[in-house]
């Protein structure tokens, strides 16, 4: 059976996976997200910088795979960034950029972007490549400044992109969003079953049922 291989190491994506059937080796890229999108053209369209991110996460994956596991295989990368008021917006990294970064999303819409590059393997060889952004819009509540002090006492902000979550505290703050609530989460089940057929294969054929 061929094996999926998730090139990230977020809880969430691997949550949403798994609840939808699919049980995947988890293989963290050594890429180094800030040098990367340094490298880039400033007028690089935001769709295309997590587009790229995905795709060298990716690539980074499949060349840490063991042979076994790439004799047969779907790789998958992802990234996340908020698009807001003209600027993507990662993971905040400190209490204090996620509190600057409420500040000035809440009461406002942003479009949360997930890149996704797959990639087919077979006997060590990539044979097939895809990548697609995923854009939800979101429209994010104005939290009171005591809930907003204790959302980041959670520390949960501080390490996701955009510093907010759909499926964790940061919901009660999210008021509504336009398409894909799991693009949100950080993989998007609609588009990574699309990505699947552009490589002959069925996601059915991947679900592991009880």
């Amino acid at each position: 059976m061929t094996r999926v291989v998730l090139g990230s190491a977020s809880a969430g994506r691997l949550r949403v996976l798994r609840q939808a059937g699919i049980d995947p080796l988890v293989v963290v890229s050594d890429v180094d997200e800030d040098a990367l999108i340094a490298s880039l053209e400033p007028e690089t369209p935001p769709e295309a910088v997590v587009l790229k991110l995905a795709n060298a996460k990716a690539l980074s994956v499949a060349a840490q795979l063991p042979r076994d596991i790439a004799s047969d295989c779907l790789v998958l990368g992802c990234d996340s960034m908020l698009y807001l008021d003209g600027s993507l917006r990662g993971k905040p990294g400190s209490v204090e950029a996620a509190l600057d970064q409420w500040l000035s999303m809440a009461g406002s819409t942003g479009h949360l972007l997930t890149g996704h590059a797959l990639l087919r393997l077979a006997e060590g060889v990539i044979t097939h490549t895809a990548g697609e952004t995923g854009s939800t819009t979101v429209h994010f509540g104005k939290p009171s400044e005591k809930e907003l002090g204790a959302y980041l006492q959670t520390s949960e902000p501080v390490q996701v992109a955009g510093a907010f979550t759909l499926d964790g505290f940061g919901g009660w703050f999210i008021d509504r969003i336009d398409g894909d609530p799991s693009n949100v989460i950080g993989v998007s089940l609609p588009l990574v079953r699309r990505l699947i057929d552009t490589a002959g294969m069925s996601v059915a054929e991947l679900w592991k049922v009880s």
